[in-house]
């Protein structure tokens, strides 16, 4: 991890000298980072480490996080970053094996927010079963980092063949998602807002590798999967239809969501079909293997609440349509931007 240190300063507080190269920056790094994070390949802090990967291929995802507040009901910057990147191998197919970490720094972030961040790496890090490899460390001057901003990037091992694509989608597939959704965009929302419910909102935030696996190892024919992040639960069936040519009917009465989230989103004025999740899968199983795709999700932790919402059909042009709770139709469309703002 590029140099960046830590003797606690006057105020408890990162400054300027922890991102210049010198003995705070070393500090930093091995008082505050090192002690929470280190393994075989971090320890050395070497420019890049190397990494063991069985011939064949292998997946390779970046992603950056910005989200405010750094800290919210259910996860942080730190957790979100480490589950955000797992899954985006898992999806794929992929077993995450090492992650990179790139940290931003503002002046003026509190030592202590910083250590539960870390502390929440290091938690992540461990129930994915992945290790932070390799990271560098940056200070920008105050209120021009937004106190910490995160990059990562992930590399995960191909165990065979890849089989989840669009192009395999076929009428009469179904879609399964792993439990309630729009948790996480409406807990960081309401923690920026100030809003308080009778039940406390969570993020969903999670590895998902776990899951998935579970469901790949089952026998089911998998065509194709996304975790519904930016866009939520509506962008990836937008995705579904427009890569498949195919249409897809989502049952609203069907698609699990709690009653908190719900009175949220109509507190926001929000659609929860547009708000992020951070621990949701949706998947396309062929409508053979149905049962068996649900059984296998069901029996992880992370899929207890695991639903069919959906079916492909045959229908044309190819759009997405919601069947509602009062037995109409409405169409259902990509967010034209971003409803909520720096939520990941």
């Amino acid at each position: 991890m590029s140099a960046a240190s830590s003797t606690p300063t006057a105020d408890g507080r990162i400054v300027l000298a922890h991102g210049g190269g010198g003995e705070l920056t070393r500090r930093l790094v091995a008082e505050r980072f090192l002690p929470k994070l280190g393994n075989a390949l971090l320890s050395p802090l070497t420019d890049s480490a190397i990494i063991d990967v069985p011939a064949g291929r292998a997946a390779m995802t970046t992603d950056a996080y910005v989200v405010q507040p750094l800290e919210f009901p259910g996860g942080d910057i730190g957790r979100l970053a480490v589950c955000g990147t797992v899954n985006d191998l898992a999806v794929m197919g992929a077993r995450p094996v090492a992650l990179s970490l790139a940290m931003i720094l503002e002046e003026g972030l509190e030592l202590a927010v910083l250590d539960r961040v870390v502390d929440s790496i290091a938690a992540a890090a461990a129930e994915a079963g992945v290790v932070v490899a390799t990271g560098d460390t940056k200070v920008v001057e105050h209120r021009r980092g937004d106190g910490l901003m995160i990059t990562t990037a992930g590399i995960g091992e191909m165990t065979g063949e890849i089989r989840q694509a669009p192009d395999r989608i076929r009428p009469g597939d179904v879609l399964l998602i792993n439990g309630p959704i729009a948790e996480h965009g409406l807990a960081v929302m309401s923690a920026r807002e100030g809003l308080h419910f009778d039940t406390d909102l969570r993020s969903d935030v999670a590895p998902l590798n776990g899951l998935i696996a579970a469901l790949l190892g089952c026998g089911a024919d998998v065509r194709f999967m996304r975790d519904a992040t930016r866009g939520g639960l509506a962008a990836v069936a937008a995705d579904v239809a427009e890569a498949s040519s195919l249409s897809v009917e989502l049952d609203e009465a069907a698609i699990p969501m709690t009653r908190t989230a719900r009175h949220a989103s109509e507190l926001l004025g929000l659609d929860p079909l547009l708000v992020a999740n951070e621990g949701k899968v949706v998947v396309v199983v062929s409508g053979a293997d149905t049962s068996r795709a649900l059984a296998a999700m069901k029996a992880h932790p992370l899929g207890r609440h695991a639903a069919v919402i959906g079916r492909v059909t045959q229908a044309r042009p190819a759009v997405v349509e919601l069947l509602t709770r009062a037995g109409g139709r409405r169409l259902v469309q990509r967010p034209y931007g971003e409803e909520l703002p720096r939520i990941c």
